[in-house]
């Protein structure tokens, strides 16, 4: 790395900081990307056994379902984004198109049907998430593609990404607490849903007016595009090294958190039998990672994006081994502190993982000639929901062969109520090894990629300074160019 400190000086291209305004008005579009994850990664397979009343084999097949699709439609949308060309620009259209169809797929996502036949409400169920997804996808690869081109500047996406964190983890946060209070709210748990839906449906979709009114793209960025040539598309994002290190890091720490989300209600309702702390406990983890933001940040500035990243992962992993320790006599604080604990380790590896992201369309750039962020931007929300889906379908089946019990439908007073049930001693077992144990592996399984990852901030300097060369039609040092291709692409 000798070579990395030999140029650490090379000059940048002088780069505007962002307004307020402009800040805030992408951040404010992750509420959508926050608040919908935490809903689903927290509530939707239990609405699903629970409400719906489908089996948990067949709820974990709807996720995974999608996610096939996904694996398909996914890389077709970027490319599509990428060589979109509007007086809006390549992404805001996409925004723009998306507010309705947020309210509408999101309803339809959580909306408590209730056919006779188990197969007719599983058709019904895989439709709707479909729908869901889809939307998630044109509307999520734009929004992340934008981080890219809003600013170039490494530190100021840090600065961008903490905010945009802060407003998903706000969202998040209520998305944790309110969901479950306002379906307790009505005398009938659909009703309950319905409502639910509509009003998280409305709080998802309209930041994004703001959204577009507040981001403009880089006019540099709209040159016509090349003819599309299938192996560029699908097969070069894959052989950029810096990439795919990134990827891992995100694929297996967000296993881990969905891991942790999917089945952290059952731990404390069947496990710790504290049925009405669920969404307060989750509310505490989020706070905490609200509160960890401008440290991470602030550390970020002094030693890394990866280094901050590790440092939240290793608080996360050794609070995890405590997990063990909790259970049904412990006193109630315990629980408290230890969501907090998480809620601070989660939180720099969500803050610093999205602020890396946007470097990767850089590196992708030096090898390529092209600005491509819609395709990475696809392939990132593609391995967010299929991280997901994996969390969530591992689990079904694990719920389902240790015994799970789902609770009776009772009639109360011209309303539908559910009673809990009480779990075998297998399947709360099971629970726990889950909750602690596969996070952990996942976990290390990302450090071993962080400790390798290549673009540090003096490579990025130099990367940048070499660009802004090359897209001005300069000449460039191409030994130099060749250090960097060789140690970032691989």
């Amino acid at each position: 790395m000798a070579s990395t400190d030999q140029h650490s000086n090379t000059t940048t291209p002088t780069e505007k900081p962002l307004s307020l305004w402009t800040r805030i008005g992408y951040g404010v579009g992750d509420i959508f990307g926050g608040g919908s994850g935490v809903i689903i990664s927290f509530y939707y397979l239990i609405f699903l056994t629970d409400v719906v009343r489908i089996s948990p084999s067949l709820a974990g097949t709807v996720i995974l379902i999608s996610k096939i699709y996904d694996s398909i439609t996914d890389p077709f949308e970027g490319i599509l984004c990428d060589r979109t060309r509007t007086f809006l620009g390549r992404r805001r259209p996409y925004l723009l198109i998306g507010i309705p169809l947020i309210f509408l797929s999101f309803f339809a996502l959580f909306y408590p049907y209730s056919m006779e036949s188990e197969s007719a409400r599983f058709t019904a169920v895989v439709l709707s998430y479909l729908f869901f997804s889809t939307v998630v996808s044109i509307v999520m690869l734009n929004y992340n593609a934008l981080h890219s081109e809003i600013t170039l500047d490494y530190h100021e996406r840090s600065r961008l990404s903490s905010i945009r964190i802060f407003f998903s983890t706000v969202a998040s946060i209520l998305a944790a607490l309110l969901p479950l209070e306002i379906v307790e709210a009505f005398a009938d748990v659909r009703t309950g849903y319905i409502v639910m839906a509509a009003g998280f449906g409305l709080f998802f979709a309209l930041p994004f007016i703001a959204t577009v009114m507040a981001v403009r793209e880089r006019p540099e960025f709209q040159k016509p595009p090349r003819p599309f040539n299938w192996r560029e598309a699908f097969l070069t994002p894959f052989q950029n090294r810096t990439f795919v290190y990134t990827l891992a890091m995100y694929l297996f720490a967000f296993v881990a958190i969905d891991t942790v989300s999917t089945i952290v209600a059952y731990f404390i309702k069947y496990y710790l039998q504290r049925s009405g702390e669920v969404s307060f406990v989750n509310g505490t983890l989020l706070i905490a990672q609200v509160i960890s933001l401008p440290f991470y940040v602030r550390l970020s500035r002094k030693l890394g994006k990866v280094r901050g990243y590790i440092i939240g992962l290793i608080l996360w992993a050794v609070t995890m081994l405590f997990s063990w320790l909790i259970g049904p006599q412990s006193a109630r604080g315990w629980v408290y502190v230890f969501a907090a604990f998480v809620g601070l380790g989660t939180g720099g590896i969500v803050v610093m993982i999205y602020a890396i992201f946007p470097d990767i369309p850089d590196v992708d750039e030096l090898g390529s000639g092209q600005r491509r962020e819609a395709i990475y931007s696809a392939l990132v929300t593609f391995i967010r929901k299929l991280s997901s889906a994996l969390a969530i379908f591992a689990v079904s089946q694990v719920l389902e062969w240790a015994g799970y019990i789902p609770p009776i439908q009772e009639s109360l007073n011209g309303g539908m109520r559910l009673i809990e049930q009480p779990q075998s001693p297998t399947f709360l077992l099971a629970l726990r090894l889950i909750f602690m144990l596969l996070p952990l592996v996942l976990l290390a399984l990302a450090l071993v990629f962080a400790l390798r990852f290549p673009l540090t901030p003096a490579l990025h300097q130099r990367l940048n300074a070499l660009l802004a060369r090359q897209r001005a039609g300069l000449p460039v040092d191409e030994g130099e160019k060749q250090v960097l291709v060789k140690t970032l692409l691989g």
